[in-house]
């Protein structure tokens, strides 16, 4: 295919050039109705690409196939039979790719250590979660992917399950051996999904992480936005083979998605393909030299510790993505969350990630000599002045066994039923009507239907007296919970 073309960049560029006034949404009329107050901060340009797909893009009958050449082309980029944009991010992508496999009442097995996005899935859904167990890392309080024998085991228990969906890479850089599952999965005849939402970059060079369609996956979805060069909310489906039904999955993405999709998310998914297959191997291959040196040079800072290979070697990952740098700053006397907080006080460094242990900077091909100097002369500013940091409580990490809570309870049935709050000192041993995540990352601790612990409170307690947010709980201070009525 013609990796040139990106017919959504030429049909906003033809637009534009025939001058069409439109007469239907957006309101502000390509901008001619923007505050100028705001189009001095935003640009002007972004209200003028905001234009519809249908008597925008396209016509009426969407006769030039503007959005599907630009899928077909995504597709052969990547090495998936098809692709589909999404514009709602890929909280949203894989709630439509659950119910493409599992519909209301059908089991599917997740692995526990899923973004909120996937028990909000649960829960909309109505499927039954069958929880696969990651591999839980004592030593540097994390949760890695599940193996093949997890899921094996997993899918005898349970015969009757629909497939299973794989999360990877995790937050904190550490994959799954997809292939294995997939494996797994096909013997069994399921498909595996696989929430791939920071893998978009990983098709493009071979010094990443393996790609899910490379790896016998059914159906990935990524994030764009994260690692590549979309706009938030850039989210792509990629399928391949026949267990999971093209026909079905575009039903279940029109029942969940918006009808309003942006032309800025679209355009920038095509130019994003475009770029990736003409310049990405070389974009790529800068930013894995640069990660490599900024992980050479955190290595040589006291107190810290940036987190690498050791992790496979160890038999805990399968891989890791050498672009996330996670750091564990424990060595320092405080938490990821100070860290992450003073650097950006104190030198304008906004991290992407921050827990009890570490913080976490995502390096992409966007980065330069000027981003790498400045992420390394913070980190040895936060060193030097660790010290002057105030010590908080510390946060009690519970054993990891403690975190594999009992599920008494379907996650739908238990979010909608008539709930109790209850103080925390009296909510142990109650089952939890709602949804308690950390964030970031946003890993539910306890999800609806589960029982709550004394060693789960304990720890939730004392991570938000330390500055934990936990923004999904309807008390976010953890003084009351909600609870099942009895």
């Amino acid at each position: 295919m013609d990796h040139s073309r990106v017919p959504v960049l030429e049909a906003l560029q033809e637009f534009r050039r025939r001058g069409d006034v439109a007469f239907g949404p957006p309101g502000h009329k390509q901008g001619r109705g923007a505050d100028p107050r705001v189009a001095a901060v935003v640009g002007l340009d972004v209200f003028r690409s905001d234009v519809l797909s249908l008597n925008g893009l396209d016509d009426r009958r969407q006769s030039q196939g503007v959005l599907s050449q630009a899928q077909d082309l995504m597709a052969d980029a990547v090495g998936a039979d098809q692709a589909f944009f999404s514009t709602c991010g890929s909280s949203l992508s894989v709630k439509t790719a659950m119910l493409s496999v599992a519909g209301p009442g059908e089991k599917l097995l997740l692995s526990r250590n899923a973004h909120k996005s996937v028990i909000a899935a649960v829960v909309v859904n109505g499927v039954e979660p069958i929880w696969v167990h990651p591999k839980f890392d004592t030593e540097r309080h994390l949760a890695h992917p599940p193996e093949p024998d997890d899921v094996r085991r997993r899918l005898r228990e349970h015969p009757d399950a629909k497939g299973m969906l794989l999360i990877t890479p995790t937050d904190w850089g550490t994959c799954a051996d997809i292939r294995g599952v997939a494996r797994v999965c096909h013997e069994f005849d399921v498909p595996l999904i696989v929430d791939e939402a920071w893998g978009a970059v990983l098709p493009f060079h071979p010094g990443l992480p393996p790609w899910g369609m490379d790896a016998e996956a059914d159906l990935v979805v990524t994030s764009v936005h994260k690692t590549g060069g979309a706009i938030e909310q850039s989210s792509v489906f990629h399928l391949q083979y026949d267990r999971v039904s093209p026909e079905v999955l575009k039903q279940r993405e029109d029942l969940l998605g918006t009808t309003s999709a942006s032309s800025l998310v679209y355009a920038t998914l095509d130019g994003w393909r475009r770029q990736m297959v003409e310049q990405g191997h070389d974009l790529l291959e800068t930013a894995l030299r640069r990660a490599e040196r900024v992980r050479a040079a955190v290595a040589e800072l006291p107190g810290v510790t940036p987190m690498g290979q050791e992790v496979v070697d160890e038999g805990l990952a399968a891989s890791y993505d050498p672009l996330k740098i996670v750091i564990d700053v424990r060595g320092l006397g405080i938490s990821g969350m100070q860290a992450a907080e003073w650097l950006r006080t104190h030198r304008h460094v906004d991290l992407g990630g921050s827990d009890s242990c570490r913080v976490s900077a995502s390096l992409t091909y966007a980065d330069d000599d000027a981003t790498e100097k400045t992420l390394l002369d913070a980190l040895g500013a936060l060193v030097d002045g660790a010290d002057s940091i105030e010590r908080q409580p510390r946060v009690h990490l519970p054993e990891p066994s403690a975190l594999e809570l009992e599920q008494a309870m379907l996650p739908r049935e238990a979010f909608f039923a008539e709930v109790d709050h209850v103080p925390a000192e009296r909510a142990a041993g109650r089952v939890s009507a709602e949804m308690i995540s950390p964030y970031p990352p946003g890993v539910p601790v306890v999800a609806p239907g589960e029982v709550i612990t004394d060693e789960v409170l304990d720890y939730l307690r004392s991570g938000v007296e330390h500055g934990v947010l936990i923004p999904d709980a309807a008390d976010p201070s953890v003084r009351t919970l909600r609870v099942v009525r009895r």
